[in-house]
């Protein structure tokens, strides 16, 4: 599951500190199921209305979920994701940054071995508009996200919530927001979340939001070539001073390997629109859509 459906069942690992409890409350506040939480601590309590377990294996015991969302520090990252996986999550959300690299091998070996999705790491979370969210992306917020027919991809968090505040003033609507998320090794490319877009029923055309650095965009152009659905994208780092690191640990240009000039050349031979600022977006899937289409889904934001 990479789209995020009501029906999903959640599970928010370290439901009760802080981060945990402002974000579970916002997600509910969406209509975002969540059915359990997890601290080892507090096992047998209820908080926010729903109970707390020792463990992920033992939540799935009582309360069964489909996705499990980690408010958990790098040091217990990977205990928690092997725990979510071993108890049967079909989907893991690991907002957590910053994760051993050694640690997040082996969070990717437990998800091949039981075949359970990863979102992240490093991700802000995903989002359907009129369903709910998963993670910390604004998705109660209607000032920036409405219900449409737009799906957005996103490796930053911030960049995305940006990209859907601007679709969501010129009256477009979004069918998913999918923040990948920014780690060098994550378990959801930009070219599994495109094939998700191309393939759900609610999406009629596709934002991409990329950066510099690494492969994906490349992956993802040769995907979008063969598409019918319009894909609209902006790159993110054409500024940057060469042979700096930039932003998401991610965002690493080898020579001209992932360098900005790169991906716009193979998504723009792919027949994407490639836009040179984020304001640019709008206009870009008007014209790929057809005014009438874009707006159709969205016209009581104008009312």
């Amino acid at each position: 599951m990479i789209i995020y459906r009501q029906s999903a069942r959640v599970l928010v690992q370290g439901i009760t500190g802080k981060q945990g409890t402002f974000w579970t409350e916002k997600m509910m506040e969406c209509g975002t199921q969540v059915v359990a939480g997890v601290n080892p601590k507090r096992a047998g309590e209820t908080h926010l209305g729903v109970p707390v377990y020792a463990s992920a294996e033992a939540a799935m015991a009582e309360t069964p979920f489909d996705v499990a969302v980690m408010f958990i520090p790098p040091a217990m990252a990977r205990d928690a994701a092997v725990d979510a996986i071993e108890a049967g999550a079909k989907t893991v959300v690991i907002l957590t940054e910053h994760i051993p690299a050694r640690d997040v091998m082996a969070i990717h070996h437990a998800a091949a071995a039981h075949h359970t999705r990863i979102i992240g790491p490093n991700t802000a979370g995903i989002v359907t508009p009129g369903e709910g969210f998963v993670g910390i992306m604004p998705g109660h917020n209607p000032n920036i996200f409405q219900p449409g027919e737009v799906g957005v991809i996103s490796r930053s968090g911030s960049l995305g919530t940006l990209i859907c505040l601007n679709l969501t003033r010129a009256g477009i609507g979004q069918s998913a927001f999918l923040g990948i998320g920014g780690d060098p090794m994550i378990g959801t490319t930009t070219r599994d979340a495109l094939k998700a877009l191309d393939e759900d029923a609610k999406t009629r055309a596709v934002v991409l939001v990329g950066e510099i650095g690494g492969a994906m965009e490349e992956a993802a152009a040769e995907y979008a070539s063969g598409m019918s659905k319009p894909v609209v994208s902006f790159i993110a780092g054409r500024a940057s001073p060469p042979g700096k690191k930039m932003g998401h640990a991610g965002a690493i240009v080898s020579g001209t390997m992932g360098s900005y000039d790169g991906k716009r050349r193979a998504l723009e031979a792919a027949g994407v629109a490639v836009a040179d600022t984020p304001s640019e977006i709008p206009g870009l899937l008007e014209a790929g859509l057809g005014r009438g289409a874009a707006h159709s889904a969205t016209m009581a934001l104008r009312a």
